[in-house]
């Protein structure tokens, strides 16, 4: 069934080895491996035409894959057949200072991309915490600590380059700041998980370096308290480039797993760009808020070094966490809501924790949002796993009710397929007649997002 596919790559591009298929099976989620039946690795989007044609003509699923480092499942090759492995086409294809532009292949990583850019005074914001494939961030829509600032994914991109399940190629905009010519394709495809085609080609939005950063750190009585806060910063008006809340098991987690000393108490983690004055002023505005709403402590850092170890603290909060419970596995919910809900939803989200009796600590992009419960549990375990069952369905209907979404950031994968009904109704009549006009056979990473 395969063996066509020779014809296509050259001997180094394909292989059926145990150990790579096993590598391509899984990425960090808690969700069950699956093996590929064959691993490729194309290196040019003629390539990428040529597979999904043969995989078209056969009717093989086949399932991008770049870094591995998704927390849904999007990567698993439930029905077997082709993982395509991207990172081959990891070309910078251009760089346009002038435009504030840059064209990437999708296997350029974030951290690749940044270290290019440091030449021309320009960086890239998005920062989901890992060193994600540019690729798979606009496949899931990423965003992470910097959004309440530039946003996530879908603000980021201008234009993609598509290979579609038939092979043909498109583009999907063009490269002005604004258009309101036709169907905004490139918005349908961000976020679309590799379901709808595969992307070769991003051009991005990028930013001058700031000429200043200056980070703090807040600590408060109650969790109420920090969103409140938060919530407070954002009516101000302030332009914050990050705030972060992590609850006192979050914190310990931290202290364990580097060694600090922070107190193990409701924080938040807060970020400016900017120049030096007036991040002077936005840092006295902000300590008003937060002295207003009871805050205990309000510590700034304005080395490079504090700035990085405070930000290296909340990037491996999960990683952290899951250090205190060895043998057991993560599940990270991602619940997003407006922000008038917020406090509210945190609360309940610790109630259920001590009701259900779960370890897990909540961490939350708070300025958008968006906020996470590290859950270390067993997958082996059948109790453990009806807990943390129980726990995200609790999460996620609160969610639903307030007004909120399903997934914030991390995508539908396998983990918030049953969801989509409530959430949509019947607009995902839509999306799946969208599937269908672009994928008749569903070959495009069958079985996630929507199910056919």
């Amino acid at each position: 069934m395969y063996q066509g596919l020779t014809s296509i790559l050259s001997e180094d591009q394909l292989t059926i080895n145990a150990s790579v298929r096993e590598q391509h099976s899984h990425d960090e989620s808690y969700h069950t491996p699956h093996l590929p039946d064959v691993v490729v690795f194309p290196q040019s989007k003629e390539e990428v035409a040529k597979i999904l044609q043969y995989a078209s003509t056969h009717k093989l699923p086949v399932v991008p894959f770049a870094v591995g480092s998704s927390l849904e499942g999007h990567a698993i090759p439930i029905r077997g057949g082709i993982s395509l492995d991207m990172m081959r086409m990891n070309r910078i294809l251009e760089i346009r200072p002038d435009d504030f532009l840059v064209h990437v292949e999708p296997g350029v990583t974030r951290e690749e991309l940044n270290e290019a850019l440091k030449k021309y005074g320009l960086f890239f914001p998005v920062d989901p915490g890992a060193n994600a494939s540019i690729g798979g961030m606009v496949a899931t829509n990423a965003s992470g600590t910097t959004t309440v600032k530039y946003g996530a994914m879908k603000e980021q991109v201008r234009k993609l380059e598509v290979v579609l399940a038939n092979g043909e190629i498109i583009d999907t905009g063009s490269l002005a700041i604004k258009s309101s010519s036709g169907y905004h394709l490139t918005e349908l495809f961000i976020g679309s998980e590799g379901t709808l085609g595969v992307i070769t080609g991003i051009w991005l939005r990028v930013y001058g370096i700031p000429e200043s950063m200056v980070a703090a750190r807040a600590t408060f009585p109650t969790i109420e308290q920090c969103v409140a806060t938060t919530t407070a910063i954002m009516g101000a008006g302030i332009p914050v480039a990050r705030m972060e809340l992590v609850d006192p098991a979050a914190m310990r987690g931290v202290n364990f797993y580097k060694k600090t000393s922070y107190p193990e108490v409701p924080t938040v983690f807060f970020e400016f760009h900017g120049s030096k004055e007036s991040l002077e002023q936005d840092m006295e505005r902000v300590k008003e808020i937060a002295n207003d709403e009871g805050c205990s402590t309000f510590d700034v850092e304005k080395s490079e070094e504090e700035r990085r170890r405070l930000w290296d603290a909340r990037h491996v909060a999960a990683t952290a966490f899951l250090s205190q419970y060895p043998g057991k596995k993560q599940i990270v919910t991602d619940v997003c809501l407006p922000l008038s809900e917020l406090p509210g939803a945190v609360k309940k989200a610790h109630e259920w924790l001590e009701e259900l009796d779960l370890p897990g600590g909540i961490v939350g992009h708070v300025g958008d949002g968006n906020f996470h419960t590290i859950l270390a549990i067993d997958p082996d375990n059948q109790e453990d796993m009806q807990k943390a069952e129980d726990f995200n369905e609790k999460l996620v209907g609160d969610a639903l009710k307030r007004g909120g979404t399903c997934t914030g950031e991390h995508g539908v994968g396998l983990g918030k397929m049953k969801y989509q009904a409530e959430e949509h109704g019947s607009a995902l009549l839509i999306m799946r007649a969208i599937k269908t006009l672009l994928d008749p056979y569903d070959i495009m990473n069958p079985g996630k997002l929507i199910d056919q």
